[in-house]
């Protein structure tokens, strides 16, 4: 019997990576009609990371769905991934996820009925560690395997986190490192070595709950997750629906080991980064004396990444992160990467 091909190598993108780009897909998201329920707290208007439906004064609902590519050949270690990502979506809004569904789109006859079993008890494994239920879910035929999950989780209003409530003066912590994209993109082109891509997974399959609860301690005045637009991408969010400006400081961007050297010599650099990098270009002024590589990581496509918070600069110590920089008064959505 043949052996079964590597996940990757069915996939065309990798991971988050395997998104639509921004600059092609906001304006089509952005053109539909918006509901106009009174109940609605979070739509789609806002590039938010997931919906919010109040039920009453002191509860709501917080809906989302995530789903990609194979970004490693390890069925379980995917599945960890997916379902992570999934429900970082949920902690970036502030709320804790409840129940899940799975969504598979497979090639059972050529992959075998035990790859898909490894990838689904990844899943699991993940939900179970954040008291998620996973209660059904979907699946179809594709000769592209994808994974991911559909999950909803509640939030007391009050509490709600979302990419409007920044303020000018507020500094960002990044709570996990950048780099996925250039390790998983490298390893699948053969250069990254067997720690560099167990480090990329450790970081891709950690939950982002403790530091969702921390920022809510911390009084956060905004939050979303960084994924597969980039550090820069999603900072754009979060900045222009916030209404102010922001700098990053380049050499306070966490990474994950050899990062920086795989996005140097060119082998790191994915589609989707480059994709990131000339959208980025239309709101972020680069210094000149930030490398390259760094520029190129600022545009890295992250899966199941770290949230990015704004809060006051007293209280950024009460987050596991690192501050990278700060919010300003200045025109909306405008990025120094400095």
């Amino acid at each position: 019997m043949a052996q079964a091909p590597a996940l990757t190598s069915l996939s065309h993108g990798a991971g988050c990576g395997c998104k639509l780009g921004a600059a092609e897909l906001l304006p089509i998201v952005r053109g539909l009609a918006p509901s106009g329920d009174p109940r609605l707290l979070v739509g789609a208007a806002t590039s938010d990371d997931a919906a919010v439906f109040q039920l009453r004064p002191d509860l709501a609902l917080i809906q989302t769905v995530d789903f990609f590519t194979p970004i490693v050949d390890d069925p379980f270690d995917f599945g960890r991934i997916a379902a992570a990502n999934a429900m970082s979506d949920i902690y970036a809004m502030g709320g804790i996820p409840l129940t899940a569904l799975n969504l598979v789109a497979f090639p059972l006859e050529r992959l075998g009925g035990d790859t898909l079993t490894e990838i689904l008890r990844g899943g699991l494994a993940v939900a179970a560690e954040a008291a998620c239920a996973v209660v059904g879910g979907h699946s179809i035929d594709d000769p592209e395997p994808k994974y991911g999950l559909a999950v909803t989780g509640t939030v007391d209003p009050r509490m709600l986190l979302t990419n409007a409530g920044g303020r000018a003066g507020d500094v960002l912590v990044l709570t996990k490192p950048l780099g996925v994209g250039a390790v998983t993109t490298a390893h699948k082109r053969g250069a990254a070595n067997r720690e560099q891509l167990a480090a990329a997974v450790d970081v891709m399959a950690a939950l982002n709950a403790a530091t969702g609860q921390q920022a809510l301690a911390a009084g956060a005045h905004g939050a979303t997750d960084v994924t597969g637009f980039g550090l820069l991408g999603h900072l754009r969010n979060l900045a222009h629906e916030s209404g102010v400006a922001a700098e990053v400081v380049a050499e306070r961007v966490p990474t994950l080991p050899g990062s920086i050297e795989l996005l140097a010599d060119g082998v790191g650099v994915s589609g989707g980064g480059r994709r990131n990098r000339e959208y980025a270009e239309a709101f972020t002024r680069f210094d000149a004396h930030v490398s390259e590589p760094l520029q190129a990581l600022a545009c890295d496509p992250a899966t199941s990444g770290g949230l990015l918070l704004a809060l006051p600069e007293a209280r950024a110590g009460l987050v596991e992160g690192w501050v990278i920089g700060r919010l300003l008064a200045g025109e909306a959505g405008t990025i120094a990467l400095i």
